[in-house]
């Protein structure tokens, strides 16, 4: 079999812990299993470095900042094959670009538009253990490029795809997909299997065991992606199709994101496009809007509200002020989260939101706004009621049973 495996920042997060990722190497080596191993920048490399140039800029050109983030991933990734060598199986060390990965010329956030699995391949045929630095790659003009915040995945993934490996195992610090996040509903059950639909949903809305970027490659590149481990053993969970069966269960997880701000629009002048201009010029500025809700006219005005990252809100005030009199006026509020229910079994059950609205009322939890798609349903709450929501919510479908 060809697997490739990914190992994420905690796992990797001092020598001792590079060691143990590499006595794991081996015993899959020595399985009989050959390996593409993508590993990440040592845990709180990546911040060093940013701090590192901040410390000469306040905007530091992005270029230059793809080729100084991209130093952690080699670090590690050369690291791990000099302790594989000293365990006594071959190992090479490769960056992205002599992986073969090129991406399009957006620094900082590119996307992977090809890979060139060569190099890669001649190594394995040799018996050697790749060993890739993830996060990174290069574009048409031959300029390091990285992938963006959890990039590393999206590198294994997308590897696993152009080899056409028989699994791609993302390992972490955690052992698996769970129904919530077990650190604030301790009755939290880890999940056998999810589909890719669902897990989609719950890495989009604030789950960090997978970035939704891969998650959404993996779809579409019929990649079957296991999340693991790095510190203990299991068998983890298996992110795939949708299978028969999947939809017997209703819900499969409760998700919590914290990071969200909402801004509202008061007296907008009603009049056709200026919905399209407000989110145009969002969109110029890459601002990334989630929820929307808009109220029906009154007197030649409307009221509109959204929700943005709390990382995009500085940058949605500016944009927004160049509406100037279109906007009555505008509110801003960080206070927020969004609790958000997914299962693909609501294709096929009813009362899947009338539920979720009756639990959070009983606990007098007020809903601010919805969002619904096929296999969810998010609400916007005050952000001092965010523990208790999920609680509540993975109770009320009974998750843990």
């Amino acid at each position: 079999m060809l697997i490739v495996q990914k190992y994420g920042g905690t796992s990797v997060g001092d020598l001792e812990r590079i060691e143990n990722v590499a006595r794991r190497v081996a015993a899959a080596r020595e399985a009989g299993h050959d390996l593409v191993v993508v590993v990440s920048a040592m845990s709180g490399e990546t911040n060093k470095l940013i701090e590192y140039a901040h410390h000469f800029s306040p905007n530091p050109s992005k270029r230059e900042m793809d080729i100084l983030l991209s130093s952690g991933e080699r670090v590690t990734a050369s690291l791990l094959a000099i302790a594989l060598q000293e365990m006594g199986h071959p190992a090479v060390a490769m960056t992205g670009r002599q992986a073969g990965i090129r991406t399009d010329d957006t620094h900082m956030f590119a996307r992977i538009e090809e890979i060139n699995t060569d190099a890669m391949r001649s190594h394995i045929d040799a018996g050697e253990i790749v060993v890739v630095a993830g996060f990174q790659g290069i574009d048409q003009q031959g300029n390091v490029t990285t992938l963006g915040r959890g990039g590393s995945d999206l590198s294994a993934v997308a590897i696993a795809g152009a080899l056409g490996a028989d699994a791609c195992e993302i390992y972490s610090d955690v052992d698996g997909i769970y129904t919530t996040d077990p650190r604030i509903e301790p009755r939290a059950k880890k999940l056998d299997r999810i589909s890719y639909d669902e897990m989609l949903e719950l890495a989009s809305l604030g789950a960090k065991v997978l970035q939704s970027r891969s998650v959404e490659l993996a779809k579409k590149m019929g990649v079957t992606i296991i999340a693991k481990s790095s510190f203990v053993d299991g068998e983890g969970t298996i992110i795939t199709e949708e299978v028969e069966g999947m939809e017997a269960v209703m819900v499969s997880g409760i998700a919590l994101d914290r990071n969200q701000a909402r801004v509202s629009l008061r007296e907008v002048t009603d009049r056709p496009g200026v919905a399209a201009e407000i989110f145009s010029k969002l969109a110029e500025e890459q601002i990334n809007v989630d929820m929307i809700i808009q109220n029906a006219s009154t007197d030649g005005t409307t009221n509109l509200g959204f929700t943005v990252p709390q990382s995009e809100l500085e940058q949605a005030r500016e944009a927004i002020a160049a509406f100037g009199d279109e906007i009555g006026g505008i509110d801003f509020d960080e206070k927020i989260a969004k609790v958000s229910v997914v299962g693909v079994g609501m294709k096929s059950h009813s009362g899947v939101a009338a539920t979720a609205f009756s639990a959070l009322a009983d606990n007098n939890i007020n809903i601010e706004m919805i969002s619904t798609s096929e296999i969810k349903v998010s609400m916007v709450i005050d952000e001092k009621y965010a523990e208790l929501a999920v609680r509540v919510l993975h109770d009320a479908y009974k998750l843990d049973a």
